[in-house]
């Protein structure tokens, strides 16, 4: 009968939303806004030859060589931090399900990892961490970013635990870098609120585009993002692969 309830509420809400948006004078029909009301014609042009050249243009409008980082983390920046907050949600969560043990120990695997599954998996998790490092690092100038880059770093982490039955990462460790990166992205929101006006709003200079050092707090941005999607994966991780140690 729970059940029942549950999906009548959620589609009944779901119908709601959709009819208050349907009927919203401030959403225009489907294909009918007016983009230059939203945007500025900067951001329209850009990618025109006339307008932004790789490697020599100084000071775009919005920095990133990538269009993709442009809107994620530039225009829609505070969607951004919502998404970040959710999967902290998500990570909370499992936590408070899983991680409720005094003194947790690695589950038994079903096989006896050998020493050269070891030995092996420790080379690959040095450069799949690498990859991540530079696929963050690298998430304003092409396809990238925090999140595809933090998920390659947490993967490194789960081959590890699958290699090694006797590996066992220093969560409190992620908790603390997750704390720090995530505290750190709502606090450069608040110094572009100060300095610019607005939340989150870029306060740096945006270089030249296609360059490394350059698209002003964004790469800066991604770099926390990256951090904190790896640490808190890499926890999840850990709370799956671990159970109550039996005393």
């Amino acid at each position: 009968m729970k059940k029942i309830l549950a999906f009548i509420l959620t589609m009944g809400l779901g119908a709601l939303v959709i009819i208050s948006l349907s009927n919203n004078e401030f959403f225009p029909e489907f294909g009918m806004a007016d983009l230059t009301e939203r945007v500025s014609i900067e951001y329209i042009t850009k990618g025109s030859a006339l307008d932004v050249i790789f490697n020599q243009t100084n000071n775009p409008e919005s920095g990133p060589a990538n269009i993709v980082t442009s809107i994620v983390i530039d225009y829609r920046s505070f969607d951004t931090l919502g998404e970040v907050t959710v999967l902290f949600i998500s990570s909370l969560g499992i936590a408070l399900l899983l991680g409720g043990a005094a003194i947790p120990k690695r589950l038994d695997l079903n096989f006896k990892p050998n020493f050269m599954l070891r030995v092996g998996s420790r080379a690959l998790f040095s450069i799949i961490i690498m990859t991540g490092v530079y696929v963050i690092s690298h998430g304003h100038l092409t396809p990238g970013g925090g999140f595809p880059g933090g998920t390659m770093i947490a993967s490194a982490f789960l081959l590890l635990y699958l290699a090694d039955d006797q590996f066992r990462a220093k969560i409190k460790g992620f908790k603390i870098m997750e704390s720090i990166a995530g505290s750190l992205y709502v606090i450069i929101g608040l110094i572009g609120l100060i300095l610019a006006d607005q939340f989150l709003e870029n306060f740096l200079p945006n270089g030249t585009v296609g360059v490394l050092i350059s698209s002003g707090i964004l790469p800066v941005v991604y770099i926390l993002i990256g951090l904190k999607v790896g640490s808190e994966i890499s926890g999840i991780i850990d709370h799956f692969l671990t159970e109550e140690e039996v005393l």
